[in-house]
């Protein structure tokens, strides 16, 4: 055989009969995944963030790399890592949030600026403005810019979902102006969407106090002697006939001892009292997370909805 730079396609098989060997058929459409790491998709006040993306990558429609453009475009999930509004481990939950990378999704998990640096919105306006750098380098990661979703955990549940509602295209919050960071969807994995009533994080003693992660995100107050800021915090509170939102699935553990499975319920009660879209699943005996929702079963069923508003 000749030694040169050889094209796939040109390349002699492999063909002779071995003893004892098995062979296996491929079709070239098996999903790997490739990791991007630390892009910065933005810098405010000095304060850089980044995204940690994952690529869809099979021997027929390679991922986009340096110099080599996507042969294929893909939706996009936006996905916002929980952290209780702190400082995240966007890293840690890589391997799980790649199983929607390998069902064919580029995936863009958002660090945003945590409760340390700054307060509420700024986690919001940060996921947004992922959305819309995902849009404006759409080419550069074999982006579909019509088809992008937003999803997250916990902290990035509440995120995924405000970001949903608040529209600041016009604002000096969005950093690529003309460029939209609106969604088809949003996937809510046991989001931190209520504040309002006493047991919403059952295992926090100081819940809504001024060092409770909740008051942190808003500044370092008193959220129990502040109705006001607790209600702007709390994602249905803020949500009526009116409000532009796009279709939104939660999941949630029946035994979350972090944050309290009633957040999901009321959210999805008032979003359906309100005419909009949802549809909620409740995992018997699961808790804050973990392998349950990363099952065959639930990829399946984010896999569906997404694809259902989508297209």
């Amino acid at each position: 055989m000749e030694v040169k730079a050889w094209e796939y396609d040109e390349f002699p098989e492999f063909d002779e009969e071995i003893a004892g060997a098995t062979w296996l058929d491929t079709t070239g459409d098996e999903m790997g995944v490739r990791y991007v790491p630390n892009v910065e998709y933005e810098c405010v006040d000095g304060v850089s963030r980044v995204l940690q993306i994952l690529l869809p990558n099979s021997r027929n429609a390679k991922a986009p790399r340096p110099g080599r453009p996507a042969s294929c475009s893909y939706p996009c999930v936006v996905y916002v890592q929980g952290s209780a509004w702190m400082q995240q481990d966007v890293y840690g939950n890589l391997p799980a949030i790649a199983r929607l990378a390998e069902r064919g999704y580029v995936v863009a998990v958002v660090q945003y600026r945590d409760s340390s640096v700054t307060s509420f919105p700024a986690p919001v306006q940060d996921a947004r403005n992922a959305v819309r750098f995902m849009r404006v380098h759409a080419q550069e990661y074999g982006v579909d810019a019509a088809r992008m979703a937003m999803m997250g955990d916990s902290s990035g549940g509440h995120t995924a979902v405000y970001a949903g509602i608040m529209h600041d295209d016009d604002t000096e919050a969005n950093l690529f102006p003309g460029t939209s960071a609106e969604v088809g969807c949003i996937v809510n994995y046991y989001g931190s969407t209520d504040l309002t009533f006493d047991d919403s994080n059952p295992s926090t003693p100081n819940h809504n106090l001024p060092d409770s992660p909740e008051g942190m995100e808003m500044g370092g107050i008193n959220l129990r002697e502040d109705k006001a800021a607790r209600e702007l915090l709390t994602v249905r509170c803020n949500i009526d006939e009116k409000t532009r939102i796009a279709p939104v699935f939660s999941v949630h553990g029946t035994k979350d001892r972090t944050v309290n499975t009633r957040c999901s319920v009321l959210l999805h009660q008032r979003l359906v009292e309100t005419g909009h879209e949802s549809c909620l699943y409740l995992l018997r005996g699961a808790d804050h997370g973990g392998p349950e929702f990363w099952t065959a079963q639930m990829m399946d069923l984010v896999d569906d909805f997404i694809q259902e508003h989508l297209g």
